[in-house]
């Protein structure tokens, strides 16, 4: 086929487009000699300005948060290990040289070491526990099962970042074709010899010669790979098969009684003298034959009838004559055909033909392509998906804005656009082709501006005949916008070569599995096998439930973190021995981290997550209401420790487990408060399901068998290990009364989780609650309502309280975040008082400034200003923390080394998921420039220090004054017991 001049013009400026955002060439066109040396002086430049550009991470939205709230963590952590270490070491300094008056000799030194040797490692558990290494087995998991998930959601994801991405998705722009309608397109009007039918006509209604004109040039001018075939199965659909434009041509050819294949069998494609090939530019398509029976060609066109019949001289009447075509006669046809037709949602095809009698120069299309005979004008139907205006809808609740970017007529594409509901009556919204859209965002000299791009996106909802270049301007601006509170998150979706760049540049982007090129799918991140719009929603679901699952397991680890730390500090420092030992902290660590981030990070998706906006870029990893939940259960965890470790043994009546000396047996002391704090943390991981102070952490527990798996587990193996574990767990067999206070103090988790949030809302509003019970003057009755039966459904009344009307400004904030949630004012009107929990949970929170969030993303105000300047890379500036801190992270366990191998693989791409690759390293796991040092496990000591020590601790205290014996080393003070095993 002959591809004329002015395509390799298209594809150079295609190539520039794409080098200035840094994207590598799918097609490179043929360069000149001339060329060459400007162009080599030109990639030297670009190469200096950005030499750094292939070192540097384009980092996802949750791993830019990742990183930061690691580096939070562990300089915690960091501290709270060297604040441990030096307590213990000055309060055995103090006592031992200072209050007891004892003097460093040489035989004491192997002694004194050894204590200095176990405060280091309770200041390493210390650390250890503080630092949540199970997070990026966490994300692995959560990831991988994901992206196995949404496989079946017709999603292949090819860049697991990009399945977090989508969850913050504020904008999507998709193609019409295909994604938002069946792609099953027929045609059901058309408009033949000065006749409009609003159906098929019969054969016999249209003219004998215009017929046949029409039939031959939808045969001959359409791809011959392009067919019609039978149903597979019986009774159903014919099956189209190529361009479903030319399907829907061809289908009309059989209503009308005629078939398309004899006329191809009898012009091959050998046959064809010339063919125009479609194109975004030229918006149609051309083929032209010459004449067998004398000379001369015939040259057949197709295309957007209101672009063909401006190149229309003549038209053919009813009785199949070319009259003359007028421009008035042009206006009027459009606008009482196409006009209408557009505005039905039908996308209108001209037919068209030419004679020459002598052969012209085929290279200058633009006489080629000119005093053109118009046949007919066809308008094509292609349905809109069904289920596409409930997930609309869906998105738009979601706080995420659909716009549609397409190459049809803007009145088809507005007609779609209402019936999917992404125009929405009485909305203030703008509808743009592709022309006018250019002229409002670029100036004078033809560059885009991003102050006049940002004036129209906001309001933009449907591009209408726009280029692939159109595309990856309004992608690009939208992105690098900094209007609003946070930048936007977009994703866009694309099936053909062109729109590579646009796939590229987009946050996430979607290429159609069906209708979509090779090219398009390199570009993707995931690719959608049914080509439906509903199946983003559907990531958009997968990626928030990433987002909480992550969420939910550092809710669930901090809290552990923060009592274990807390417990082995101050454990260590007034009794110089850590109520939880090395190898109990390693139990709570190892299983705790693992199953809980097993059970936490494959959670299922619900609709619920389609409620509430997006995240953005700002929003922290903890939130306020995390940071309430994770203090709030951190105090009654500590309560009940310290309870039981200062009193504990008055309670169950049994032996106290401190100041025992060194090397004892284990004590039943000391195992309850280990069982108990298990306990606690088994069922604080039921409570660490809900994020968002929900009341029923049991909602959908069912639909998790791996989470019901893992508790159930955990608790048959803490039975194990306090029954036979023994002095390797430093553990003794407990009785079956006090397993069951164990159990009973555990459940006490779920009551505090329940009781808490009533106790603080009730003392915080208990003021401004009316104590009738009724809404009187100056007050106002606030209902919290929830939908029922989704869309055609109504709404029901879920709890209701009275407040002064003064309060209304309080929660005003929260009631414009809340679309479910409304005031009602009647003057009288009786209810019983309720709290309002689905609204007043969050409201404590906003009250509760003190607390701090935790995990923010990168803002505009951290960003340098050379890095806000367009064309710069993106720098990771979190990353750049970690290399000037260089925290040193202690990974002496085993299993964490296991973890950051599991990372390891998952950075380099090399993940068990079939067909995931990884666009980018990821960042959860430390920075591979941070040294690794591990942890001692074990000491060893000799047979004589151990009889010396035992000596030692058997012997009565020695005068300080005494000569050098082995009892000058006997320390008086309370003995460390052993935190190794």
């Amino acid at each position: 086929m002959f591809l004329p001049c002015s395509h390799n013009h298209s594809l150079k400026s295609t190539s520039t487009a794409k080098t200035q955002d840094g994207i590598a060439l799918e097609i490179q066109p043929l360069k000149s000699e001339e060329g060459v040396e400007s162009e080599e002086k030109e990639e030297k430049e670009e190469k200096e300005k950005k030499k750094v550009n292939v070192t540097k991470k384009e980092k996802s939205v949750l791993q830019g948060k990742l990183t930061r709230l690691a580096v939070q963590i562990g300089k915690a952590g960091l501290i709270m290990s060297a604040v441990t270490v030096i307590i213990l070491i000055l309060y055995f300094v103090i006592d031992t040289f200072g209050v007891q008056g004892r003097e460093w000799t040489a035989e004491c030194t192997p002694i004194y070491i050894q204590y200095f040797v176990k405060f280091f490692i309770i200041g390493v558990t210390v650390l250890v526990v503080a630092v949540p290494e199970g997070l990026p087995l966490a994300v692995t998991i959560s990831l991988a099962y994901s992206v196995k998930k949404m496989m079946k959601d017709n999603n292949l994801v090819r860049h697991l970042d990009a399945c977090e991405t989508m969850g913050n998705a504020t904008a999507i722009c998709s193609d019409k074709t295909g994604t938002l309608t069946m792609n099953r397109m027929t045609v059901v009007q058309a408009y033949i010899g000065d006749t409009h039918y609003k159906s098929i006509p019969e054969p016999e209604a249209v003219n004998s010669e215009t017929l046949e004109l029409l039939v031959n040039s939808i045969s001959i001018n359409s791809a011959y790979t392009t067919k019609i075939l039978p149903s597979e199965k019986e009774g159903g659909l014919p099956r189209h098969v190529g361009n479903k434009t030319e399907c829907a041509l061809l289908g009309l050819v059989l209503d009308l009684k005629r078939d398309y294949q004899p006329i191809r069998d009898e012009v091959p494609e050998e046959k064809l003298y010339k063919v125009y090939t479609f194109n975004s530019s030229r918006k149609s398509m051309s083929t032209v034959l010459k004449n067998s029976s004398g000379p001369g060609f015939r040259m057949y066109s197709k295309g957007a009838s209101e672009i063909v019949l401006r190149k229309c001289s003549h038209i053919l009447d009813a009785s199949g004559q070319p009259r003359v075509f007028k421009a008035k006669d042009r206006d009027e046809m459009v606008r009482k055909v196409i006009e209408p037709m557009a505005c039905d949602g039908l996308r209108t095809i001209c037919v068209a033909m030419r004679d020459f009698t002598t052969e012209p120069d085929w290279d200058n299309e633009a006489e080629i392509l000119n005093d053109l005979t118009c046949i007919c004008v066809v308008g094509i139907e292609d349905p809109v998906r069904p289920e596409v205006p409930e997930a609309i809808s869906k998105c738009q609740r979601a706080g995420i804005t659909v716009r549609m970017v397409t190459g049809d007529n803007i009145n088809t594409a507005r007609a779609i656009a209402t019936k999917c509901g992404i125009l929405q009556p009485g909305e203030d919204f703008l509808c743009l082709e592709g022309k006018d859209f250019n002229q409002q965002i670029r100036n004078d000299k033809g560059e885009v501006e991003q102050e006049r791009l940002d004036k129209v996106w906001p309001k933009l909802r449907v591009l209408a005949r726009s280029s692939p270049t159109d595309k990856h301007t309004l992608v690009k601006g939208i992105i690098d916008s900094t209007v609003g509170e946070t930048r936007q998150v977009v994703a866009v979706t694309g099936d053909g070569t062109n729109d590579g760049p646009a796939l590229k540049k987009a946050d996430v982007g979607f290429a159609m599995g069906i209708a979509g090129t090779d090219v398009a799918k390199e570009a993707s991140d995931i690719i959608l096998t049914d080509d439906n719009f509903t199946s983003i929603v559907k990531a958009v679901m997968w990626g928030r439930n990433v987002y909480d699952s992550i969420s939910k397991f550092l809710q669930f680890q901090l809290t552990v973190n923060v009592v274990a730390v807390i417990v082995a500090f101050t454990g260590a420092c007034i009794t110089q021995d850590s109520p939880l030992k090395a190898v109990q902290m390693l139990w709570v660590n190892l299983i705790m981290d693992t199953l809980a981030s097993l059970a936490l990070a494959t959670e299922p998706p619900t609709e619920s997550l389609l409620l509430r906006r997006p995240y953005g870029r700002d929003k922290p990893l903890i939130s306020r209401t995390m940071m309430k939940n994770i203090l709030g259960h951190a105090v009654y965890q500590l309560v009940i420790t310290f309870t039981l470790l200062f009193a504990g043994e008055k309670f169950f009546n049994i032996d106290s487990g401190r100041n025992t000396p060194l090397h004892s047996p284990p004590s039943e002391h000391y195992t309850i408060i280990f069982n108990v704090f298990v306990m606690m943390q088994l069922f604080n991981e039921i409570n660490a399901r809900k994020i968002h102070g929900e009341r029923n952490v049991f909602e959908g527990i069912y639909r998790n068998p791996i989470f019901c798996c893992v508790v159930l587990g955990t608790f048959a193996l803490q039975i194990i290990i306090v029954q036979f574990g023994g002095k390797p767990f430093s553990c003794t067999a407990l009785t079956i009364d006090q397993w069951l206070w164990c159990i009973f103090i555990g459940v006490g988790e779920l009551l505090w989780g329940q009781n808490a949030h009533a106790w603080v809302m009730w003392n915080i509003f208990s003021s401004l609650f009316n104590p009738t019970g009724r809404a009187g003057e100056g007050e106002v009755k606030l209902c919290d309502f929830k939908p029922v039966g989704g869309n055609e459904g109504g709404w029901q009344t879920a709890t209701c309280c009275t407040i002064p009307k003064s309060a209304c400004r309080h929660l005003k904030v929260q009631l414009r975040k809340r679309t479910e949630s409304f005031i009602i004012n009647p003057a009288t009107s009786s209810a019983s008082i309720h709290l309002c929990f689905t609204l007043i949970s969050a409201v404590p929170t906003h009250r509760l400034k003190f607390l701090k969030e935790a995990g923010h993303g990168i803002t505009k105000e951290d960003m340098p200003e050379e890095v806000l300047t367009e064309g710069a890379d993106e720098i990771d500036h979190a990353e750049m923390e970690l290399r000037r801190g260089q925290i040193l992270w202690f990974r002496g366990l085993n299993r964490i080394q296991t973890q950051m191998d599991v990372v390891y693989t998952f950075q380099t791409g090399q993940t068990a998921v079939p067909g995931a690759l990884r666009r980018q390293p990821s960042v959860v796991s430390q920075h591979n420039d941070a040294k690794t040092v591990s942890s001692p496990t074990h000491v060893g000591i000799s047979s004589s220090s151990l009889s010396a020590n035992s000596a030692a601790a058997a012997g009565p205290p020695a005068p300080a004054s005494s000569s050098t014996t082995g009892s000058e080393c006997h320390i008086t003070h309370r003995q460390t017991s052993s935190a190794v095993a």
